[in-house]
């Protein structure tokens, strides 16, 4: 059984490709959009960590972080939009583990969460993608080829780690930019062309002959599927 990730977010644009994305990062996630149907979540099927937004419609995720806090000490993540200190302070002063404001990319989220089950020893499986000859480790955030460390930026790390989690499918363009960069990106997606050089080059992969990365003209990248076919 998975880490269970409980999601508090009122809004589906967040909500659901979050839940989504930690789904594909071995997470069981369940997302909500209430202090009521979180209450409910709760009390039937303890999570191993909550991540809750501040602002929901009826009522202040804040109020429910001191009450979860009251009775259980399992890890919480605040979500908000606002980036004041203070904010910050309350946030962790009334119990909270950590504290990240909007907009945020779904690969800092699941580097939050897992520093935070490391920290609260509550890592029991390490999540580590094995493919070709490569071996990612996500929660140390660390990537080999052939056993030799190869040094990836953040960016990198999770533009790989989106690929390798979907080996054989085409990712499309516009999901990889939602899922490493942010739905709301509004800058040239050339970065993304960018990062995948960048990646090429480190990995030792040739763009007209690739071992690991493919590119489906017009449509995104495809990670070698390394199981046999016919």
């Amino acid at each position: 059984m998975g880490t269970r990730v409980l999601v508090v977010e009122d809004e589906p644009g967040i909500a659901e490709p979050l839940a989504a994305h930690l789904a594909r990062e071995g997470f069981e996630a369940t997302a909500v959009g209430t202090v009521a149907d979180a209450r409910d979540a709760v009390e039937h099927t303890p999570p191993d960590v909550v991540v809750l937004d501040v602002m929901l419609p009826d009522g202040d995720g804040r109020d429910l972080c001191r009450e979860l806090r009251a009775s259980s000490d399992v890890p919480i993540l605040l979500l908000t939009a606002r980036g004041a200190d203070a904010d910050r302070i309350v946030g962790l002063e009334i119990g909270a583990d950590d504290y990240i404001v909007k907009p945020f990319s779904a690969g800092e989220l699941v580097a939050r969460i897992r520093a935070i089950l490391r920290r609260t020893g509550r890592v029991s499986i390490r999540h580590v993608i094995e493919l070709v000859d490569l071996r990612l480790d996500l929660d140390a955030r660390t990537l080999t080829k052939g056993g030799t460390p190869v040094s990836l930026a953040a960016r990198e790390f999770d533009l790989l780690s989106l690929l390798m989690s979907r080996a054989g499918t085409v990712v499309r363009r516009e999901e990889i930019m939602d899922e490493v960069w942010d739905p709301h990106w509004f800058g040239s997606t050339k970065t993304l062309d960018v990062h995948i050089a960048w990646l090429r080059k480190k990995l030792g992969d040739d763009p007209a002959h690739p071992r690991y990365i493919t590119t489906i003209r017009g449509v995104g990248f495809r990670f070698t599927d390394p199981k046999p076919t016919g």
